[in-house]
Order: structure tokens, then sequence, then C-alpha cells
């Protein structure tokens, strides 16, 4: 059974920083791309990075490129996302998610689901 289990939200001031985590199990961890996606409330779900961890490919939003940063760990098969400088504008539910062929940011390619964790910047 393919299980993600998000975890790392918390409350943090603007120009924080949080670390969130994705533990996969129940695939082959580096066959697969993980991204992690963000719903704020009131808006549609949006991709915010991935990775392949089979070459260490990765893509980034515009919005968080040069502060978030997206990483592997094959030994542990978990992906973190290291939030840094965040801002009010960061608050949101974060997903990470798994698919075997996809490398990109288009929710609806992806397979598998964690289930999600809240991060929330006060200003």
């Amino acid at each position: 059974e393919v299980q993600l289990v998000n975890s790392g939200g918390g409350l943090v001031q603007a120009g924080g920083s949080l670390r969130l985590s994705c533990a996969a199990s129940g695939f082959t961890f580096d066959d697969y791309v993980i991204g992690w996606f963000r719903q704020a409330p009131g808006k549609e779900r949006e991709g915010v990075s991935c990775i392949r961890s089979s070459d260490g490919s990765t893509y980034y939003a515009d919005s968080v490129k040069g502060r978030f940063t997206i990483s592997s760990d094959n030994a542990k098969n978990t992906v973190y996302l290291q939030m840094n400088s965040l801002k009010p504008e960061d608050t949101a539910v974060y997903y990470c998610a798994a698919d075997r062929w996809y490398l990109g940011m288009e929710p609806q390619w992806y397979d598998y689901w964690g289930q999600g964790t809240q991060v929330t910047v006060s200003s």
C-alpha cells in the first residue's frame, strides 16, 4: 500500500523558516517523482516544487524560487521542503504527492497524496 505521511507544518512569523517532510512507503522511492503542493482557503491547489530522486531533477514555482529548497533522502524514503523567508501569502495546507512518471506541477497528474500539513505565516 502506498503511503505518504506529511509532517513539519506549524505557525511561524513572516521571515521565518519551516521544514516539511514527506515520508513515503509502499513503492520504490527512486522510481517516483515527489511533488509538493499547497492549497489556501478559497483557492485552487497549486504546485510548489517537485523532485525526481533518481537524477535529482527539480522544479520550483516562480513564487518560491530562491526561498524554498526541495531535497530527498533516498535512504530514508523521505522528501523535504525547506521553506525560508516565509511570507503571509505562503499560508496554506501543504501536501506531498507521488507519481511514477510525471515531473511537473499540475496536481491532476499525481496518483498518490499525503494527508496535508498546515503552514501559517503571521505578519
